[in-house]
């Protein structure tokens, strides 16, 4: 018995390490991130393995995100350090018998934990909570950045493409073109080095015009590719 004693510091480092994860997924996702990429960059930063990724590159570019990062990684190395020496402490303590034992309970000790943090209301009301806390610290009191609003790291992004004589937009108007595009719209027109910004939907579109988009890069290269 006394040796389970010994193993809930380690299963308590756990929980809270992974609780730590959560917040910090929860943290970017506050500043425009997808939830399977904010979780992966938490984990990452937290655990310190992982973060080479094309997403990381725009995390570090972030203020917000970056100081998020920051923080993630500061506790990942402090958790990591105290899980390793709570378990190393633990262990040593026990009997052959008993570690195994113990073993087991720490393993379904987190099977439990995990399992509880799949019951949706609980943890509804739980982000709830510590999305409320989080909009109370400084980082989330400063303006929004262009790149936020327009949630350019999200696979969306502005592009400039030249419509060259051959193609199959010129004489269409501004209305038919927005309307065939999916998930983007045109921001503007170049023309004869003069910039149209918001321009009517009537406009018709000129050989060697240059269109500004805003939407999905993966949607605007099939479309124009």
């Amino acid at each position: 018995m006394g040796g389970f004693y010994h193993l809930v510091p380690t299963l308590v480092a756990v929980i809270v390490a992974l609780l730590i994860i959560r917040v910090g997924a929860l943290a970017l996702m506050m500043t425009g991130m997808s939830f399977e990429t904010a979780k992966f960059q938490a984990l990452s930063a937290f655990s310190g393995t992982g973060f080479t990724t094309r997403e990381s590159e725009r995390v570090v570019n972030n203020a917000r995100r970056r100081k998020i990062i920051s923080w993630l990684m500061v506790f990942g190395n402090a958790g990591i350090v105290t899980v390793i020496v709570t378990a190393s402490s633990s262990f040593t303590k026990m009997e052959r018998l008993e570690t195994g034992i113990n073993l087991l309970v720490l393993i379904g000790g987190l099977l439990l934990f995990l399992a509880v943090t799949r019951f949706k209301p609980l943890v509804r009301r739980w982000e709830s909570f510590v999305e409320g806390r989080l909009r109370r610290l400084s980082i989330f009191e400063e303006d929004t950045s262009v790149d936020e609003l327009l949630h350019l790291t999200e696979g969306y992004g502005v592009v400039r493409i030249r419509l060259e004589h051959h193609s199959a937009l010129i004489g269409k108007t501004l209305g038919e073109v927005n309307s065939s595009l999916d998930h983007s719209f045109v921001l503007g027109i170049e023309r004869d080095k003069d910039w149209i910004p918001t321009p009517r939907l009537s406009r018709k579109l000129m050989a060697e015009d240059y269109l500004v988009i805003y939407g999905h890069l993966d949607n605007i290269s099939k479309h124009f590719g």
